[in-house]
């Protein structure tokens, strides 16, 4: 039986055309399709959600995106997204968590070079996301140059080359050679207390800590009424405490409802709490280990975290979709 896939097209580059300031989103999703040429023995059908450049995809979008991806699911047998780069690895960690509940394979893909330019990269990258979706069980993931990367590892290494995204903390999900696309299977999907929904509170402040951060940018978070904070701390998971004690700061803004994720500046591998005195009691009830998370996951983790506390905090200590080991 032939399948039946869908399209949502949501804008970025690889959807952009020259304007009188430059480029910007203009291809709808009929147009695309019509312009890669998609072979006609694949059923696939294009739908517009938004037409956007990914820096103004915002958590408001995800809500839009992740109800347009539901309903295409119960209509197809698998979800193609257009999107933009920079916002890219956002989207697919925060889709991650926000359609566990959906069966299906959700792939996105995008370009670094528009549709019409002479040298893109969009009908190859387009084409081969088609064919990872052909493949694909349910999960959401990223097809990009030749890679297939889960949605929760993927990070933006670069603004121009062709090989953007790498999967950070975790081996290719898949790749696409001249021998057709080659894929792992999906992660292991937990038993969720009080269901699944796609429910996310966009309350949540990243800071990256520097030599010297000053303990009142925390009271500010707490009092600019961010619900979860996502600490990048040193190495291991360091934060000072000496004339500017962020261990006690950061318990302190946790007794006002705060709910925080500490990750490490290092790109590659985890934070351990255990090893070193600057990391020793900085976790608790409300203080988290990311451990090997990327900091695009843990940021969409925590969202999805806060659209229920009640059921979800535990959450935070369990991989949900392959986001953390």
């Amino acid at each position: 039986m032939q399948k039946h896939f869908i399209l949502l097209a949501t804008g970025g580059t690889i959807a952009s055309v020259v304007g009188e300031n430059g480029l910007h989103p203009g291809i709808s999703a009929k147009e695309l399709l019509d312009r890669i040429g998609v072979p006609s023995a694949i059923q696939i059908e294009g739908r517009d959600v938004f037409t956007l450049d990914s820096s103004n995809i915002q958590p408001e979008e995800w809500r839009v995106l992740a109800q347009a991806v539901k309903e295409a699911a119960l209509e197809s047998d698998g979800v193609l997204i257009t999107h933009g780069t920079d916002t890219l690895a956002y989207t697919a960690a925060a889709l991650s968590f926000m359609l566990l509940d959906v069966d299906k394979p959700i792939v996105l893909t995008g370009s670094q070079l528009p549709l019409g330019h002479p040298l893109s990269d969009a009908p190859v990258n387009f084409l081969e996301a088609l064919s990872v979706l052909q493949s694909a069980q349910r999960g959401v993931y990223i097809a990009f140059h030749h890679k297939v990367i889960l949605g929760t590892r993927a990070v933006k290494m670069r603004t121009t080359a062709y090989d953007a995204f790498h999967s950070v903390n975790a081996p290719l999900w898949g790749q696409v050679d001249a021998d057709g696309v080659h894929l792992s299977p999906p992660p292991s999907r937990p038993e969720l207390p009080g269901g699944i929904s796609d429910e996310i509170n966009s309350k949540v402040f990243l800071l990256k800590l520097i030599p010297g951060t000053s303990t009142k940018i925390l009271d500010w978070v707490a009092e600019a009424g961010y619900k979860g904070l996502v600490i990048e701390a040193f190495g291991m998971g360091g934060l000072h405490y000496i004339r500017r004690n962020l261990v006690d700061k950061l318990h302190e803004i946790s007794q006002k409802g705060v709910i925080t994720l500490v990750t490490t500046q290092c790109m590659y591998e985890k934070a351990n709490f255990s090893l070193y005195e600057v990391g020793r009691n900085v976790l608790s009830p409300r203080v988290f280990s990311a451990r090997d998370m990327t900091t695009e996951a843990a940021v969409c983790k925590l969202m999805w975290v806060l659209g229920d506390p009640e059921h979800r905090i535990p959450l935070l200590e369990q991989s949900l979709c392959g986001e953390m080991n």
